[in-house]
Parts: structure tokens; sequence; C-alpha cells
């Protein structure tokens, strides 16, 4: 086991160990003095600090930009995308250095907007990304594929992502990456690069761990399970398989670039069978895209 490896789990048991000991403090005798209940949470404080220090350290040193084709067909939106800021999630753990959000919107204005209190919540058909296909972005092979979590409401108005930040997110940190990113899928690319799609719909995955796969190949649909406002693709590169301790590698998606924050693109799909599906890219027609060379090949910075 790796010290990043080490460290990421020691950091979630100093939270769980602060949890349980404040729990305890709440519904029964203290088990340690008040002061002492804090360290534990001092220290994953301090752990977590650590570690996003080497993620930056690795950051300052990262590879060029990989090329691969688009996860999906159709017309997108771009969100939190390192063609903007890096890290594009504000945080280089879980790979997410140069990871990027989309958003299907069929025609703008078609995907239902963020209100202030109601609804509450929306299902998850009313989103046009829903059951969208993603496709994969190269030739490669399946390192992991998990599709067993559901797909919850949306968290698009303001009491619901107040519940997500404040609640849900640091819950499903607690448990670790695979809450946080829900279902998804790992594919191994070659040359020590690993493509990453989550929120993918309960499921949805159609390979299997040790599967090949070729480029334009419909893998999974999209969902909106783990830490998900509504259903999207999170996409990112990253140099290892596993995401505790994996490090973001910036990418460009061909005939595209990277996508900044509100930027449309269309990703269009050759007419062929839906299994070997393999795809075209082009700007979209009102300027949201733009063409391989002027993209940011590395992530916008």
């Amino acid at each position: 086991m790796s010290v990043r490896k080490a460290a990421m789990i020691l950091h979630r048991c100093c939270w769980l160990v602060f949890v349980a000991l404040v729990l305890v403090d709440v519904v029964a005798e203290p088990l340690v003095p008040y002061g002492l209940t804090f360290v534990p949470a001092v220290a994953a404080v301090l752990i977590g600090f650590l570690v996003a220090r080497g993620g930056r350290a690795a950051a300052a040193q990262e590879r060029p930009a990989v090329e691969v084709g688009p996860p999906v067909t159709g017309r997108w939106v771009a969100l939190n995308s390192p063609a903007d800021k890096v890290p594009s999630h504000g945080t280089h753990g879980y790979g997410q250095s140069h990871a990027i959000d989309v958003v299907a919107e069929p025609e703008e204005g078609s995907r239902p907007s963020f209100r202030p209190l109601w609804p509450l919540a929306r299902p998850n058909r009313d989103f046009p990304a829903f059951g969208a296909p993603l496709v994969a972005v190269a030739d490669g092979t399946v390192v992991h594929a998990g599709d067993g979590q559901r797909d919850h409401l949306s968290r698009t108005s303001g009491p619901a992502l107040a519940y997500l930040l404040v609640v849900e997110a640091s819950l499903r940190d607690l448990a670790g990456a695979r809450r946080v990113v829900g279902n998804h899928l790992v594919l191994d690319l070659g040359g020590g690069t690993y493509a990453v799609y989550a929120h993918l719909r309960r499921g949805s995955l159609r390979v299997k761990a040790g599967d090949t796969v070729r480029e334009g190949q419909v893998v999974a649909r999209c969902g909106n399970s783990g830490n998900s406002t509504e259903p999207h693709v999170h996409f990112q590169l990253m140099d290892r398989p596993d995401l505790d301790v994996a490090r973001g590698i910036p990418f460009t998606w061909r005939g595209i670039g990277v996508p900044r924050n509100g930027e449309a693109f269309v990703a269009e799909a050759a007419d062929r069978p839906q299994d070997a599906t393999r795809v075209r890219v082009r700007g979209d027609g009102d300027g949201g895209g733009r063409g391989g060379d002027g993209g940011r090949g590395d992530g916008g910075r």
C-alpha cells in the first residue's frame, strides 16, 4: 500500500472517529475529556492538507494533455471546466485536477434551470442528460465497472443544494471515493492514462472489468448517482486506476479542445450500429465549440 493510499484511509478514519465521539457525547457519557474529542478532527484536517499539498506539487509537474474523443454525442454544455481554472473542481483529490462536467442541452434552454425554493427536487426524467449514451473516448481495457448505486432526485433548488453541500457531500466523502463518484467506469487507455466516467445510471453498464473497448463504442448511460446535483457526465483522465491515489492528467477532445464553463459543443455520431458507434465532432453552430488546434490542450492554464 502506498503512503498516499494509507494517508487517505487514515484521513477518513480520523473523521469517523471524531463523528463517533461527538455522537457519544450527545447521547451518553463522554468517552474522553471534551478537549480530546477534537483531536481526530485536527488530525484529519492536517492529513488532508498534506495530501492536497502533494497534489498541488504533482500538478506543477503535470503531463502534456492527452487527446481523446469526447465521451458523449449530441449537444452538451460544459461546467466546472479546467479551461477556466485548475483544479477545476476545487481539489486535486480523487484525480480531479482536470475533470470536467457536461450536461445535455439538445436545444438552448431545454434543461431545467436552478430554482431558489421550488420545486425542491426534480425527477431525473426531466433532464435530457438522463439515460444519454456514453461512448469510449479511445481504445482501451475496462479496469473497473460498477453501477449498483441508485440514481437520486436532483439537487437543483436552494434547500436541496444546501443539503448536498453541508450534509450529503460530507457523508459521501467519509464513505470514500466510490460514494463520491457514484456508479462509475474506469478505462485503461495505455501509456499510464486512465479515463473515468462518473455518476452513471444504475444498471446501464454494457461492459465489465477485463473487457476491451473500441473508441466510440457505447459503454454506459448518463445517470445521477453519487455526489451529483443533476444528471450529468463527470469525465477525467488520471495516471492510475485508484481514485484515492490518482493524479489528474490534462485532456483535450479531438476536434473540440476543452470547452469553457457554459460553452456548448456538439459531438455527432456516425451512422453505424449502436454498439460500434464512432463519433466525429464539430463546433456548435452558435459558437459553442472550437477546433482542436484552438482548444486548451493544457487544461486551460
